[in-house]
């Protein structure tokens, strides 16, 4: 339901502004949300049984294949947690690992909801198309946090009982996260 009827170069502006804070604003939002948010699996973040630990986005997804080559918007905040790769195995690492795996997926879902705003001011196919852009641009990081996020659980519990070993990738190098 098309609302502000605007010449396409100001729209297009319009767009590529919103898509800016939406991505800047959510990032930020989730960063000031506190920790204690993010210390456990909520029903949000609890592995559900088909995803079999991970497995099935592995098989259904080829994510092992792709997951390096998304950007980790962790590094553009000075109080962002970088999880492109793993930077050590102690339990209190993991630990801060796992809850920003959690803030990093709701940040992903949380820009996908102002997605149907676009339709006040775009004709409906441009509209349908934002929303396609919103998911195309948040879904892969979303599917990474929630591939990613039983296999680290399973390396903290093994670093707890002094068993930790990185888990390796396809070519034996230590494990890029994604």
């Amino acid at each position: 339901m098309r609302v502000v009827d605007l010449p396409v170069l100001p729209t297009v502006l319009l767009d590529v502004a919103a898509w800016f804070v939406v991505h800047m604003g959510t990032s930020l939002l989730a960063l000031w949300m506190p920790d204690r948010w993010f210390a456990r699996d909520s029903r949000l973040y609890r592995s559900r049984p088909w995803e079999q630990d991970g497995r099935f986005y592995e098989r259904w997804f080829r994510i092992r294949r792709w997951k390096d080559r998304l950007p980790d918007g962790g590094r553009f905040f000075r109080a962002g947690f970088s999880k492109r790769n793993l930077a050590g195995r102690h339990p209190g690492y993991l630990s801060i690992f796992l809850l920003e795996s959690r803030r990093g997926e709701l940040t992903h879902w949380i820009a996908v909801l102002p997605a149907p705003l676009f339709f006040l001011w775009n004709p409906p196919g441009v509209g349908w198309f934002m929303l396609g852009y919103a998911l195309f641009m948040n879904l892969p990081c979303i599917l990474v946090q929630r591939y990613n996020r039983p296999r680290f659980r399973r390396l903290l519990e093994r670093s707890e009982n002094g068993t930790a070993a990185i888990p390796k990738d396809d070519g034996g190098r230590d494990t890029d996260v994604g």
